[in-house]
């Protein structure tokens, strides 16, 4: 059982917003994914932001905590830290997780988990709601080879998701300790194996979802993977999972690579999210970083209320509703299934009054 509703979504939970929205009010975002910074000590084979080029930029903390402080007051209500880098490069990543969740955000970190050390967990697990590793491959050997690294980073990493949840039961704290393997033909036969390590050292969920081609991507070894001939994974996965740690085989999104079109000609989901990426651009969309038509401005210049409320964002969002094709966007973009709800909401199908 997906609990977490990881290949579904939870704007259903956000009925005010949602009902701002319907009305047409000016509604800010309730999540947002930043990029503390542009460099990376992986190159993974399937890195869908290869086109950014791991740029050695990173968000000046001062600046970034103002802006916290002031989404937070906002309404927003949920960072995600990952993007084009690895975020536990950055050298203040640690204070910059506890002063979101002292601004009243939620916290959750995607990571490689390499430089996730006892001592960053140490000073930051408590403000972490999730952290989810990716961590695609069982063996070291094939990790090595899609993370392009050293085989030892393997066993350090197992190690240090080992030691937070440690260290979590002794601090008593509730932080969610997830790990991600995209499924692909180099570790398809390792899936199994890995939900049992996952299991073995304490981790509370195992993610395993599809590969989907970013349009911008220089990599392009993957875009054909046919997903249907391994959804029979699923079976043996769930017998791994129990009461404590689950198996989230993510058939949906599966499943989705192989349709044709979607049920929604437009996006209507980027008021409820928005992204920024290490050099302080604030973006509709992260499927599009490095187009301007989606670039609402920058907090090393301005408030986040100005961007948001400006006028840049108002031709984006025009733009975006009249001419956008959403034939050209990511398939399973991370809004999809937000986009598949709203579209009902503002489309509804007949007979709706027969709950």
């Amino acid at each position: 059982m997906d609990e977490y509703r990881i290949d579904s979504h939870k704007l259903i939970f956000h009925v005010e917003r949602v009902n701002d929205w319907l009305n047409n009010g000016n509604i800010y975002p309730i999540y947002m994914e930043v990029s503390p910074v542009g460099a990376c000590n992986h190159r993974c084979t399937y890195c869908a932001l290869d086109y950014m080029e791991y740029q050695a930029r990173s968000l000046d903390r001062e600046i970034l905590k103002t802006r916290l402080t002031e989404m937070g007051r906002l309404g927003l209500k949920s960072i995600m830290y990952a993007g084009e880098g690895e975020p536990f490069l950055h050298k203040h990543i640690a204070e910059i997780i506890n002063h979101t969740k002292e601004s009243g955000i939620d916290v959750a970190i995607t990571s490689n988990g390499v430089l996730f050390t006892e001592k960053i967990m140490e000073a930051s697990l408590k403000s972490i709601t999730w952290i989810k590793v990716s961590i695609n491959a069982a063996t070291k050997e094939t990790y090595a080879k899609i993370h392009r690294t050293k085989e030892e980073d393997f066993e350090r990493v197992l190690d240090n998701i080992s030691k937070a949840v440690k260290f979590r039961a002794a601090n008593g704290l509730t932080s969610t300790i997830g790990m991600q393997l995209i499924l692909l033909p180099e570790n398809v036969n390792e899936a199994v194996l890995l939900a049992k390590k996952a299991k073995e050292i304490g981790a509370d969920y195992l993610v395993i979802k599809s590969y989907s081609q970013h349009l911008k991507s220089h990599t392009r070894q993957y875009e054909d993977f046919k997903y249907r001939d391994h959804l029979h994974l699923n079976d043996e996965l769930q017998k791994i999972s129990d009461n404590r740690f689950k198996v989230i085989f993510r058939s949906n999104a599966m499943r989705k690579l192989e349709e044709k079109g979607r049920n929604y000609t437009h996006c209507l989901a980027l008021p409820f999210w928005s992204y920024i990426d290490s050099g302080g651009g604030v973006w509709a969309c992260s499927a599009f970083l490095n187009d301007d038509r989606f670039l609402l401005g920058n907090i090393n210049e301005n408030t986040f209320e100005e961007i948001w409320k400006g006028e840049k964002r108002k031709r984006v969002m025009e733009f975006v509703s009249r001419e956008l094709d959403t034939n050209e966007c990511r398939k399973n973009c991370r809004m999809d299934e937000v986009n598949r709800y709203l579209w009902e909401l503002k489309n509804p199908s007949l007979h709706v009054n027969f709950i």
